[in-house]
């Protein structure tokens, strides 16, 4: 025998056609985890059979013989062939339970009621520190340090530490989507996060030195992003699709709530002598603690140590950290947040400078004045956006829309943002309370719920909520970035120290534009409602 002989004979081209979807098939009994053949078979339910049939659907013939063939096929789930006109809006033709959350756990009553009270409890708890020392207490430890230099002094810090917040969003969601451990992949996370932030706070009651308030400040924004990226991922995570606009709806109704009652601490405590050093010790307090308490409410995360992982490397994290692609509406959620939220912050992170500067300019109580005509406002607005958050999620979930409420929140906002033009006094800004309050209270309430129903892929909820969180981060250097340059601007071209009021009258009006153009973008959604 020859060497030719023994060398195996390849088939001649054309001799072997392989049939597209038939023979490259995959083996689903190889290909699938457990974890999804069981999520398979729970939309394994028997389907009605066609009214006035003479035959049996269980008895006939024919369909017997279907089962028999059915049964022999290792197949985890067959639903009958002799079915009634399906419903087009079904959980069993989308391949979704919309009792069972993305894991495939099946949650009981309580445990969505744990879920909701955890997110509601964290949600309120973070946003009162967050809102009162970024809006108020901050500002006025600038002041203290230079009050020719505080606007750019902030927009400074508020840049820095957006980037930073920027990157630990998406690194830690994706960590957290990576992570295996006996607690879960993301109950670690956020307590790790709590911790580092409220730890960064109590450093910065230390000094009055911008330098080192800057490395805290960003420090305390990787903490809290750390800790909000596993976060919002456990609503993806664990929260069923029946139950998520609703629990989105209270989640907001938290957000809503805390950043008012915010202000209204943050007023209070400008009023006190020592009330700056109390408030870093707030801050210090509930950062530390809120991540412990939000997963002893949580019913308790399984354990991830037996998901399906490749080993880690660099390679496999830079694979995990891409963006998604050909998933526009993803896109068009993640740019409409970012300019909503940068519009909002526009306003809000200069709040008390917009008060002293614009509504009270050239009067000598304005240090005085400001501080209570912030809380009043704060009651308004804590009044409407509980009622509009509280409200908006139910009827979101009742009527089956996400997109347009969010749209029309937008523009409820910049109607808000307006009134101060028309009644540059204490009358116009309750106006801006009530109106952009209502209106930023309904956004909160579905926003998030829009942002998970636009996820392009839900094993990588981590990762993509953390990109659309981006808009978080990427909202608040828009927000201060425009506010202090178009401030800086004025006061250069006017050659003047203090801030003229003029300057608050263009960031009114770009702020108003900014969020009419994230209501458009939102509206060119087209796989939501």
């Amino acid at each position: 025998m020859t060497e030719d002989d023994k060398r195996p004979q390849q088939p001649l081209p054309g001799a072997q056609f392989v049939r597209p979807g038939i023979d490259d098939r995959p083996d689903y009994e190889k290909a699938l985890s457990p974890e999804e053949k069981e999520a398979i078979a729970r939309l394994a339910v028997p389907m009605p059979a066609p009214k006035g049939s003479g035959v049996s659907s269980q008895t006939g013939a024919g369909v017997q013989a279907t089962r028999m063939t059915a049964e022999s096929m290792p197949v985890a789930a067959v639903a009958s062939v002799d079915a009634a006109v399906p419903d087009m809006d079904s959980a069993f033709l989308d391949m979704r339970d919309p009792m069972a959350s993305a894991d495939g756990h099946v949650p009981t009553r309580t445990e969505v009621i744990r879920l909701g009270v955890g997110f509601v409890v964290c949600a309120l708890v973070c946003a009162i520190p967050w809102v009162a020392l970024t809006s108020l207490v901050l500002p006025a430890v600038l002041e203290q340090i230079d009050a020719g230099s505080k606007e750019m002094m902030l927009g400074i810090i508020n840049i820095c530490g957006s980037i930073v917040a920027l990157v630990a969003n998406i690194l830690f969601g994706t960590l957290s989507d990576l992570t295996r451990s006996r607690f879960g992949k993301r109950t670690p996370w956020i307590i790790a996060g709590g911790l580092i932030a409220g730890a960064s706070m109590g450093l910065i009651s230390t000094t009055h030195s911008f330098p080192l308030i800057l490395v805290f400040w960003c420090t305390a924004q990787l903490g809290f992003n750390v800790m909000l990226a596993p976060f919002v991922a456990t609503m993806s995570d664990r929260v069923p699709d029946k139950f998520r606009g609703t629990i989105s709806g209270f989640y907001g109704a938290g957000i809503a709530a805390g950043q008012t009652l915010g202000n209204l601490v943050g007023a209070s405590l400008l009023d006190r002598p020592n009330g700056i050093w109390l408030g870093w010790m707030m801050g210090f307090a509930v950062f530390s603690l809120i991540g412990i308490i939000t997963v002893a409410i949580w019913p308790r995360e399984k354990s991830s140590l037996r998901e399906s992982h490749e080993p880690f490397s660099a390679g496999m994290l830079l694979r995990s950290l891409r963006f998604p692609r050909n998933a526009p509406d993803f896109y068009y959620a993640l740019s409409g947040r970012t300019l909503m939220m940068g519009g909002y912050w526009m306003l809000y992170t200069y709040l008390l400078y917009i008060v002293t500067d614009y509504i009270y300019a050239g009067n000598p109580d304005a240090d005085t004045l400001a501080p209570a005509l912030i809380a009043r406002m704060a009651v308004i607005t804590l009044a409407v956006s509980l009622i509009a958050a509280l409200g908006a999620g139910p009827i979101a979930d009742a009527i089956g829309r996400r997109k347009v409420p969010v749209a029309l929140s937008s523009v409820l906002f910049a109607i808000g943002a307006a009134m101060p033009l028309l009644l540059p006094n204490a009358w116009g800004m309750y106006l801006f309370a009530g109106i952009s309050g209502l209106g930023y209270g309904t956004y909160n309430a579905i926003d998030q719920a829009l942002n998970v129903a636009v996820l392009p892929n839900p094993e990588e909820a981590g990762k993509d909520l953390g990109i659309l969180n981006l808009a978080n981060t990427l909202s608040t250097v828009i927000g201060s970035a425009a506010t202090s340059l178009i401030v800086a601007t004025v006061k250069q071209i006017m050659g003047v120290q203090q801030t003229p009021a003029f300057a608050y009258t263009i960031v009114l009006c770009v702020s108003i534009a900014v969020v009419l153009l994230a209501a458009w973008l939102i509206m060119r959604i087209k796989s939501v409602k």
